[in-house]
């Protein structure tokens, strides 16, 4: 690397590629320490720069970002700015919502909701969101203390929430005329918030972490963060309203190998029915087998029975009978127990 107060000439390392490029130093970034703010050969090194200077050296630092992202050996994160979607509601097109909650624990039949964020949104049947609506973000008082490791995670102090509360005519006014709720794990949002608002019992949910298949499309994880990172950009995580940004932002952007958007693809899989197959009284010598087949085991706290279980598409559902009969219960005469689950009650304690 060779650096003079105009140029940064960069070389690659050896055994790369043996080509050089040459950036010119952004006559709006100051000089810093009597020269560039990075040093050849160094790791860390950081500088307080003024933010109104940042603002005047945002389109030459875009202009670097993309000439890293050309050489190939970078990969750059942009902080996330959904401002490109418009914020006028679009009267002729159904709008969704998408939800997050932040909550004292994880078991929503001893834990509670301490903040509540919907963001709405317009869509075409297709999957193209239109339009992006004011967020609703509200705080609430759990009643107990808030769990130290709830607030080293999203920041929440019992101090914060101490005359917080959510008015259930509030959140009905929101919801009532949304066509689905989308959230990233809806199986943890749901029950938290069919607990407090019975609303959301009333509307079909889909959720973006489960019916979206993000390891086809090449990414990495399906966790928001890793998702944001697959399509360049991060975000300030673990408060809901942020998390419900990011979410938007990924079900608006095409998806890298079938080119349709991510809203799209959850919202054929919502579209979809199911049946949940539960092999109960299955034999327990067989449970490795049913593991390796896809099922999972429900312990019977929901209310439903102690079994292992399958979700399966309608079309699949002889072939999963014939399998359970055959390789399970050796008969053919056995009732199999089959609920078919739609988007109205998928995710809720109630399947």
């Amino acid at each position: 690397m060779e650096k003079s107060d105009s140029t940064l000439t960069v070389h690659d390392f050896p055994g790369r590629r043996s080509a050089a490029f040459t950036v010119e130093r952004p006559t709006s970034i100051p000089q810093l320490d009597g020269g560039w703010p990075w040093h050849a050969g160094q790791t860390g090194v950081s500088h307080t720069i003024d933010a109104s200077i940042i603002d005047r050296a945002a389109p030459d630092l875009e202009r670097m970002a993309c000439l890293l992202e050309a050489a190939g050996d970078f990969r750059i994160l942009r902080r996330l700015n959904p401002s490109w979607i418009g914020t006028a509601p679009c009267r002729s097109a159904p709008f969704g919502i998408f939800l997050d909650v932040e909550t004292t624990g994880l078991d929503p039949s001893n834990d509670t909701v301490i903040e509540l964020a919907m963001l709405p949104f317009d869509y075409t049947m297709d999957g193209k969101i239109l339009t992006v609506g004011e967020p609703f973000v509200r705080l609430r008082n759990p009643g107990l203390p808030i769990p130290a490791a709830v607030t080293a995670l999203t920041g929440i102090t019992d101090e914060m929430v101490v005359d917080a509360s959510i008015d259930p005519e509030e959140v009905m006014s929101f919801v009532e005329a949304a066509s689905i709720i989308t959230a990233h794990n809806a199986k943890f949002d749901r029950p938290f918030c069919e607990n407090l608002w019975p609303v959301f019992a009333s509307k079909p949910w889909g959720c973006s972490y489960r019916e979206i298949a993000w390891a086809d499309e090449g990414f990495e994880g399906a966790k928001l963060c890793h998702l944001a990172a697959g399509h360049g950009f991060f975000f300030d995580g673990h408060r809901a309203a942020d998390d419900c940004r990011a979410g938007v932002e990924i079900l608006a952007r095409k998806l890298p190998r079938s080119g349709q958007t991510g809203l799209a693809a959850l919202l054929e899989s919502a579209r979809r029915p199911r049946f949940r197959v539960r092999a109960t009284k299955a034999p327990y010598v067989l449970r490795s087998l049913l593991k390796s087949k896809g099922y999972r085991w429900n312990d019977g706290d929901d209310g439903h029975a102690r079994a292992w279980f399958i979700d399966v598409e309608v079309a699949n559902l002889e072939a999963e009978f014939s399998f359970l009969r055959r390789e399970v219960y050796g008969r053919d005469d056995i009732h199999i127990d089959a609920q078919k689950i739609t988007a109205w009650d998928r995710y809720s304690e109630r399947c």
